[in-house]
């Protein structure tokens, strides 16, 4: 134990020669770990993966990834060799501040198979001939940070030439009883790096490093003329103070720090291996001489999918704001999509990541990604049915509103997306299970006022209850939907009498004559309008109270994360558009454009995270890197651009730009499943100029926003000359289009939406 009252120990390093006798055909790896670990082979890195092989529920699983190493092995003497570490199996990020939640100590599982050149085979694994000894690792943990004695280095520890006669034999475990299965999501890897901006020296031998931005991964560091033993401490920090120091009582009890000591070089480079934070500032003490900004390098890290989505506009501010959320999906889509990256926490939590699934979505490739988190939220399904808050479930409750209900909504929203209804039917049976939970918990179909409510609002309070029972009745609509995806239309009715059912006890419940709903707030409308749990009749004198409370707080929102994702996508369906821009373009707080201004560089957890008025808010729940508040991107995408699937799997595409004077230009790219999908429009006071692009074996319907199709042009001619494009109808203020695959360049009358 440190003085401080860490339990952090030495990494072991383990290894085992082995002879071939002949050429090797082929060779793969298989390695799986209660942990994470690095694999060498004759001296050679397997992967370039990191943390392997993974993240999961290790009360249930344990993955393997497997690597074609064929180019590493040879003919005659060879050496396989790790380093082990305990994370995220028995550290302190794994338990969520606890060491040893799933089990004591890490384990490490490795199947070498070859195939010889006369077809005979042979076989490698983690057995009692291995080999182990502690290394200059010290100590790491994706809390604590990592310490590294590069005094302590042992030259070729990792090749076949290597004598290893000193070193001790390791412990077997047999059967930890896991389920050992595939991993079925994308590595984490090295994404980019980023070069320091600026450095300031805050105090004698104190240098703060400013890389510009807020990421997650680690520094690397170069050193020069350091002598022996030179200890030297990076810190790291989201924010710095007005002194330059960095600002850290919203880390709380993650000590977020890497020591390097020296070896004496004339020049020495080091990062860690096991470990990673979200940060955007690097104190370092200990360095002797001036601090030149190259001595400091950002490396990214994050699970590596495929970027797929891009923004912008007339407007610098907006763009920032889309940069925030690119970079907040960066950051918390580490094998799993937590709820932050710097402090004491970096869980998994499920409403977090159901509310902004539709968003990541329009930026990211999740098919994968998604794919493997949803084994982490079934393995951490409880008896009764009812999904757990976090997934790895490490803590926190199961079944609570809005957060266990991510169980129905991420599969609702990735069959949406990619229109794969075999993910519908893998998860079937324990979504139905979940559905039976919510139905045996509520009374007369109301479900209990408990839970996190809208999280952090800005300055009011959504009824427990309506919340609940607003999603009650949500996930049982969505469930319907996908039963009838697969065929199960018996049950999709069951679902669909439910919802009904459910949505008359909510209307006797929380709604009266008049239209006026409990507790009054932004989100209880929101809420009703969005799931559709009003009577047609009450519904626009529903929306002029949601109006009237937004002007009334001087044309500013009020709410949390749950009503926020829902907010400006109502405004608009419901003809209040001029609203919902104003909302997306406020500079004042409470707004997204104010965080900009203040300077974030990702989305933050709190409206007043940091404001000029009152500095840093109360550091025991403040993130600068929480990526809720950043669903407003689908709206960007789905309503301001006007990109959205008109069937799943955007077979069928629908674009329906929602122009306005306050925003005169935007532009949007989609790479969807089926292909690029291309908007671009600019408006004046007299025409909307739009440019777009359907991709192969699709078909579109374009939504123009004109009262003239007659004087409406594509490419400079007529529509009804344009090759490919069909006018279906004509509403008040909407042309209709039916278009073929291809790219058109309209020209129309612009009619805009009132409020």
């Amino acid at each position: 134990l440190e003085p401080s009252g860490l339990e952090l120990h030495p990494l072991p390093y383990m290894r085992k020669d082995f002879d071939l006798p002949k050429k090797v055909s082929r060779a793969h790896l298989h390695v799986a770990a209660l942990g994470t670990c690095q694999i060498r082979l004759n001296g050679k890195l397997v992967t370039d993966d990191l943390f392997v092989p993974g993240r999961s529920d290790f009360r249930k699983r344990a993955y393997y990834r497997t690597y074609d190493v064929t180019g590493l092995v040879r003919r005659g003497r060879n050496a396989i060799a790790a380093i082990l570490a305990d994370e995220w199996y028995a550290g302190y990020c794994g338990g969520w501040g606890r060491r040893r939640f799933y089990g004591r100590e890490p384990r490490l599982l490795v199947q070498l198979e070859i195939e010889l050149v006369d077809g005979s085979k042979q076989r490698i694994v983690t057995d009692s001939s291995w080999k182990a000894r502690y290394g200059p690792i010290r100590e790491s943990d994706m809390f604590m940070g990592e310490t590294y004695d590069a005094r302590l280095e042992v030259s070729g520890w990792d090749r076949p030439e290597f004598d290893d006669g000193a070193w001790d034999p390791v412990v077997v475990d047999h059967d930890p009883n896991l389920a050992l299965t595939w991993h079925p999501g994308p590595p984490v890897r090295r994404i980019v790096e980023l070069t320091s901006k600026a450095v300031d020296e805050v105090a004698p031998g104190v240098h703060v490093f400013d890389l510009g931005q807020n990421i997650v991964g680690w520094a690397r560091m170069e050193v020069r003329g350091a002598s022996p033993g030179q200890r030297i401490l990076m810190r790291f920090a989201e924010a710095v103070r007005g002194d330059g120091t960095i600002y850290v009582p919203n880390l709380r009890a993650a000590r977020n720090a890497d020591t390097y000591v020296c070896r004496g070089l004339p020049e020495e480079t080091w990062e860690p291996t096991f470990s990673f934070r979200g940060f955007r500032y690097v104190e370092v003490t200990g360095c002797s001489g001036k601090a030149l900004p190259d001595a400091i390098t950002g490396v990214v890290v994050h699970s590596d999918f495929q970027m797929l989505g891009s923004f912008s506009s007339s407007n610098p501010l907006l763009d920032r704001l889309v940069e925030n959320i690119v970079w907040s999906l960066r950051g918390n889509y580490l094998e799993v999509p937590t709820d932050c990256p710097q402090r004491d926490e970096r869980q998994g939590w499920t409403g977090d990541a159901q509310v902004f699934c539709r968003t990541a979505s329009y930026l990211a490739d999740l098919s994968a990604f998604m794919t493997k988190w949803l084994v982490d939220v079934n393995d951490g399904q409880r008896e009764d049915g009812a999904y757990p808050d976090v997934a790895p479930v490490v803590g926190a409750g199961f079944g609570t509103p809005a957060w266990g209900d991510a169980g129905i909504v991420i599969p609702y929203i990735l069959h949406a997306i990619y229109g794969d209804t075999r993910l519908i039917e893998r998860h079937h049976d324990s979504m139905a299970r979940y559905i039976d939970y919510l139905a045996r918990n509520a009374e007369t179909h109301l479900r209990p006022a408990i839970g996190y409510g809208d999280w952090v609002p800005a300055g009011s309070d959504t009824p427990k209850d309506v919340l609940a029972t607003a999603y009650f009745a949500h996930v049982t609509r969505l469930m319907a939907e996908m039963a009838s995806a697969i065929g199960r239309h018996e049950d999709a009715n069951r679902y669909r009498r439910l919802f009904e059912e459910v949505r008359d006890a909510f209307n006797r419940a929380y709604v009266s004559e008049d239209g006026r709903m409990k507790g009054e707030t932004q989100t209880c409308y929101v809420l009703a309008l969005y799931m559709d749990l009003l009577p047609e009749g009450l519904r626009q004198k529903a929306v002029e109270r949601l109006a009237e409370d937004i002007r009334r707080r001087g044309w500013h929102l009020s709410t949390g994360f749950l009503g926020t994702s829902m907010l400006l996508p109502v405004l608009s369906r419901f003809d209040q558009l001029d609203i919902a821009y104003t909302l997306l373009l406020r500079e004042t707080y409470p707004s997204w454009l104010h965080t900009v201004k203040c300077g974030a560089t990702t989305i933050w957890e709190r409206w007043n995270g940091w404001t000029l008025d009152h500095g840093f808010y109360d550091p025991g729940m403040n993130s600068f890197n929480h990526y809720a508040f950043g669903a407003v991107g689908e709206w960007l995408f789905a309503t301001v651009a006007g990109i959205d699937a008109d069937s799943p799997g955007f077979r069928r595409i629908r674009i329906c730009p929602h122009p306005s004077l306050q925003l005169p230009r935007v532009g949007a790219r989609y790479e969807s499943i089926m292909g690029p999908i291309r908007v671009d429009w600019s408006v004046n006071g007299a025409a909307i100029k739009l440019s777009l692009t359907v991709p192969p074996n699709t078909t579109a319907t374009c939504h123009l926003p004109t009262d003239d199709p007659a004087r409406v042009k594509e490419s400079g001619r007529p529509i009804h000359d344009a090759e490919g494009v069909g006018l279906v109808e004509t509403r008040p203020g909407k042309a209709i289009l039916a278009l073929a695959p291809g790219s058109y360049r309209f020209v129309a009358p612009l009619r805009l939406a009132k409020s």
